[in-house]
């Protein structure tokens, strides 16, 4: 198979998988939870004529958990890239939330939320011109180097150890 017909296989699994995304973003607002059916929604984005190649990432079925409490309101904060992820988008150093839970309500309304900033920030005060994975052994923390440096760069605080 030549690289352009892999490509565009390619294009056509994305563009499936954010009318799904889409379709049931749309499901679950529709009618305020009541009979809201995920499936009238897949059939809908499984009808558009789109279909993913073999080896190339499906949709999940499953349906999506939403907060009811922030779901049915007007989207606010930058419109989300298609296809990118809020966090690749906007700094949220210091926000608490989790990376996952910033993405998918991104993924919900299309719009990244605005960054949330803790009252404190966890973690060691920054000495001033020493870095902070020389300040702290990170042995073993998931994140790189660069993020480590950069969250206590901006908030003033080296971030705690994180073993995941």
């Amino acid at each position: 198979m030549s690289h352009r017909a892999t490509l565009h296989r390619t294009r056509k699994a994305a563009a499936a998988v954010v009318i799904a995304v889409a379709a049931f973003g749309l499901t679950a607002c529709q009618e305020s939870g009541t009979n809201a059916s995920p499936s009238s929604s897949a059939s809908a984005a499984a009808g558009s004529g789109v279909s993913a190649g073999a080896g190339t990432a499906q949709p999940s079925t499953a349906t999506p958990k939403t907060n009811h409490n922030t779901a049915h309101r007007t989207p606010s904060g930058t419109a989300k890239k298609s296809g990118g992820r809020c966090t690749n988008q906007i700094n949220y150093a210091g926000d608490p939330r989790s990376n996952a839970e910033i993405n998918t309500i991104g993924e919900q309304t299309g719009h990244c939320p605005a960054p949330q900033k803790a009252g404190k920030p966890s973690g060691t005060p920054k000495k001033p011109g020493v870095s902070c994975t020389n300040q702290i052994d990170y042995a073993g923390d998931t994140r790189s180097n660069a993020e480590i440096n950069t969250i206590g760069e901006q908030t003033g605080y080296c971030p705690p150890v994180q073993h995941h």
